[in-house]
């Protein structure tokens, strides 16, 4: 498990901007107007030093570690693939996936009525109400527990779209239940710096994930495809 400690996002100057400002330090105004104001963060948006150990760097994302989370990867059995990033801390976690937008559009919309589907197939219900990042989803569905029984799970997904990129996140225990700006889990999910790069992606295709050359595999009794990775 990824478990360094916090490091500060700092932002690329920009005109009109105090260089010396915080991206967490912006006024009320400023995250009304985006709701990006204090992250999650496009790559072209921070100052990225060659080498920099203070950032997990998984290729199309790049992770800030925090002392009270883990960080963990959910790989494709059948691929080998690494198919998203789960912060997890004592009271909730969060899955992540980044995908590829359109230079001029936001496929959120899109991407929110395939969710609700697949949920509307499991036999869960799927209802839209505005977020903190915009709209977002409000998931119930029963899963299957490790010793056979069966829960009620409740879980909000939300879709952060950035240049060229849509972020999604599913939350759930605390976060889901009672979303906290600077709750753990949140302020994790904030500092994400999305890597798209220059290469042509489809939109709503994946943006690539890789394995860090230190982590190692470890299978998790009732969720395989989910392991801790130490570095």
């Amino acid at each position: 498990m990824f478990r360094r400690r916090k490091a500060e996002v700092e932002p690329t100057d920009e005109p009109g901007e105090d260089p010396g400002q915080d991206p967490g330090e912006r006024t009320g105004d400023d995250v009304a107007e985006d709701p990006r104001a204090r992250g999650p963060w496009d790559a072209d948006e921070v100052t990225i030093e060659e080498d920099d150990e203070s950032r997990i760097d998984l290729g199309g994302l790049l992770v800030t570690p925090h002392d009270e989370l883990d960080v963990q990867l959910q790989v494709d059995e059948a691929s080998g693939e690494v198919v998203a990033v789960i912060i997890a801390g004592e009271d909730g976690a969060a899955e992540v996936r980044a995908f590829a937008a359109p230079r001029n559009g936001d496929i959120w919309e899109r991407s929110r009525r395939a969710v609700a589907g697949e949920v509307a197939q499991l036999g869960g219900t799927a209802t839209e109400r505005p977020g903190p990042f915009g709209p977002e989803l409000v998931v119930s569905l029963v899963v299957d527990l490790p010793d056979g029984q069966r829960a009620q799970q409740e879980s909000v997904v939300l879709g952060i779209p950035g240049p060229r990129w849509l972020l999604r996140a599913t939350l759930f225990g605390r976060p889901a239940a009672a979303f906290d700006p600077d709750g753990n889990v949140e302020t994790a999910i904030r500092d994400l710096v999305v890597v798209r790069g220059s290469m042509p992606i489809p939109p709503g295709d994946a943006l690539p994930l890789t394995m860090p050359p230190t982590a190692q595999r470890l299978d998790l009794e009732g969720d395989p495809g989910v392991g801790p990775e130490p570095v």
